[in-house]
Order: structure tokens, then sequence, then C-alpha cells
């Protein structure tokens, strides 16, 4: 069984059906993260089926979903879950290594309100997740794909937001953040002229860091090495 609305083979574009937004650089996983894989995915983890997923079974209880793609070492993703309670979130990321240290901090503290995908984005939102269902979706720092034959492996696409758009609730909210200027206006370019979406502050404006994004070690690092963070907020219309 698959979504019927999601883009078939012959309608989804190149970039999401053959170009790959990530390289899985799979870092060696630690003892612990291992063990947290075997202890605890079975509370926290979602198998990737290709069916839409009951999250309200999953979570149980019907709540507000935000969704973080590509959260890393799940830091920011924790802390969210952490100091909003009433919202239930889904991560996804590719990378075990963090999946697992994400798992440990979550079962350290007993939260009942994350579910993550250790899988691609991209399928995971074709097939995974109903239209209509995510209240807001996070994608913070992405591969920002630098180097100028490499920009149409960025994630932040035409096709991509519109997907997302399909799956975010009337006025959902989308925020975006990276610190690479040349990816943060590749962004800025790509939802302005998305039908789907509409910035809040007008078109081409960045908006302020808000309070819910927290300052993790990766942006840290980038700040030392003197590059600037932009933040962009969009309504789903």
């Amino acid at each position: 069984m698959t979504d019927p609305a999601a883009p078939d083979a012959a309608r989804t574009p190149d970039h999401m059906r053959r170009i790959r937004s990530f390289v899985l650089r799979e870092g060696r996983m630690t003892p612990a993260q291992q063990r947290a894989f075997d202890a605890h995915w079975s509370r926290f983890g979602i198998d990737y089926r290709g069916a839409p997923h009951d999250f309200d079974a999953s979570f149980g209880r019907a709540a507000p979903r935000v969704l973080e793609i590509g959260f890393g070492n799940g830091e920011a993703l924790a802390w969210a879950s952490e100091h909003d309670p009433a919202r239930d979130f889904i991560g996804v990321e590719v990378h075990g290594p963090g999946v697992g240290r994400l798992m440990l901090a979550l079962a350290a503290r007993a939260a009942d309100n994350v579910r993550l995908y250790r899988h691609d984005a991209v399928e995971v939102l074709q097939h995974e997740i109903a239209p209509g269902s995510l209240a807001e979706a996070r994608i913070w720092f992405p591969d920002p794909w630098h180097k100028k034959r490499h920009h149409k492996r960025r994630l932040i696409q035409p096709g991509f937001v519109a997907l997302l758009a399909s799956r975010m609730v009337p006025g959902g909210l989308l925020h975006l953040a990276t610190d690479w200027q040349a990816y943060a206006e590749h962004m800025l370019a790509v939802m302005d002229a998305a039908p789907d979406w509409i910035n809040p502050l007008g078109a081409g404006h960045y908006a302020e860091q808000p309070p819910w994004r927290i300052e993790t070690h990766f942006e840290r690092r980038g700040l030392k090495l003197g590059h600037g963070v932009w933040d962009l907020l969009y309504r789903k219309t």
C-alpha cells in the first residue's frame, strides 16, 4: 500500500528520484550507542515500511506533530521535546551514531513524545506521513553542498518543498536554518517562489532566531569559523 497523494516514479522530480541529499559517511558507533539500539529502538524507533504510519497509535494520543529532518546528534530535538511536552516529535536521521546518542538521552529522562526514523527523509515524507498531518517541520543546518557542481544535491529544492507542503496542516510552519550564506540565499529564492508557502515577514526577509531553536554544538563550531546563521520561517498557505 502506498500513499495515493505521494508522487509516483513517473511524476517525482529527478532531484527527488535519483539524487540523494546526503552521503552516508557512517561513523563507528560506540558500544553505548549500539546498546541504545538494542535496548531502546523498540520504544523510540519506527521501522520504515513504505505505508502511512499510525502516529496516534505510536504516541498513544493525538497531538500536534513536529518533524525534524536531519537531527544530527539529537541535541536540539531532545531539548525541544522536553520543553514542549504538549506536542509530539518525529525525527528523521540516516546516521546511526546520532540516532543512538539521541535514544540514550531520551531514555535517561523517560521521554514519551519522540519517535525516530533511521531512513531517508524524502521516502518517509512520501510514504509514511499522511497529507495534512504535520503542524511544523524543522530542517536545521542541512548539508550545504557548497561546490557549484553539487548544488543539485541540496535538500531544499522546489519538488521537495512542494512535497513537504502537502504534509502540512494549513498555516503549518516550516523553519529552515543554515550557517552558509549561499545556501541561505538559495533557500530564500526557492521558498519565495513556492506557491504553497508564504513568508510572514515578506518576500526576501530572514527571521530572527526564534527561542525554540537552541544553539547547538554544531552551530557554535560554525560561529567559531566565522560563519553567520540565517533562519527562515514560512507558513503553509
